[in-house]
């Protein structure tokens, strides 16, 4: 690794990633699913996903590596920070880039849909969701689930990222396809906005509803030539997903770990809340979502 300088370890997996002395390439290394990933991201680049291209890949030292082309060094988190540092709000470019590089992503997943196939429990996490969280496998929540996947059951199904959010989005792409699987076409980059929310309000910015509505009305334009209609009807049932997946994974393995049993018990209540409005509503209104101070102000 002499040629390469230390990144990060990778999050939720075994491995690393690493940066070559010009800035020009990443090497990231890993087991089993890091193959699947390569796999998976040489396809979507093949079917024109702004995803970084992979030019080399094997096994060496019992791991596989990969190396891509950079994107970037900023993602649009990164600007978003920086923009809130300097001007107290996030700019509204970070907002025409996110909805440029969504719409990019829209138009590759719909040039390859995919046949009929579960999808929930992938997205969702929702074996883990519900092993942590038993008193949450009950009816009600279950007939929640059910009425956001008859809802979106019309749309297309396409390749999707999982994990879509501005940490993995940069002006010329979309990085960090570990957790793909099949999705509805606008699960990912619907609720790229709102997810701020589910962040605890910690990352030093937030969305002014007005640029939440110029994101989705870009991205509306743009499902309405795909497939004929807006999609950003179906974001309460996507946001329904995402209750769970910012849920998963999060139950602390030690009691004592305070700071952790806090966020935990945060994201339970985020997700009590997002289902009492999709219930009532078929919405989510995470601007109605307290932050992680408030609400660790209030549990203690």
């Amino acid at each position: 690794m002499s040629d390469w300088e230390f990144v990060k370890d990778r999050t939720a997996t075994q491995g690393a990633v690493w940066r070559s002395a010009d800035g020009h390439l990443y090497k990231r290394t890993g087991g089993e699913d890091l193959r699947k990933e390569i796999e998976f991201q040489r396809l979507a680049t093949g079917l024109g996903y702004p995803a970084p291209e992979i030019v080399d890949s094997g096994m060496e030292e019992g791991s596989y590596f990969a190396i891509e082309r950079s994107l970037g060094t900023a993602s649009l988190h990164d600007e978003a920070v920086t923009d809130a540092r300097r001007t107290g709000a996030i700019g509204d470019e970070v907002i025409s880039t996110a909805a440029d590089v969504a719409s990019r992503l829209l138009r590759a997943q719909a040039t390859r849909p995919l046949s009929a196939a579960p999808w929930f429990e992938t997205a969702a996490f929702a074996a883990n969701v519900f092993e942590e969280n038993p008193d949450l496998d009950i009816p009600r929540v279950h007939e929640a689930v059910k009425q956001a996947l008859d809802r979106t059951a019309a749309l297309p199904l396409v390749h999707g990222h999982l994990d879509y959010g501005l940490p993995n989005v940069l002006a010329r792409g979309v990085i960090d396809w570990q957790h793909h699987g099949p999705v509805p076409l606008g699960y990912d980059v619907y609720p790229a906005l709102d997810i701020v929310a589910f962040k605890g309000g910690g990352k030093g910015y937030s969305v002014h509803p007005a640029q939440r509505s110029a994101y989705t009305s870009t991205l509306d334009e743009t499902t309405a030539d795909l497939i004929g209609r807006p999609v950003s009807e179906h974001l309460g049932d996507f946001l329904l997903v995402k209750c769970f997946f910012f849920l998963a994974l999060m139950r602390p393995l030690d009691p004592a770990q305070h700071d952790k049993h806090i966020k935990w018990q945060y994201r339970r209540a985020l997700f009590t809340m997002g289902l009492d409005q999709y219930e009532s509503s078929g919405t989510i209104d995470t601007d109605s979502f307290p932050t992680l101070a408030q609400f660790t102000d209030d549990y203690r």
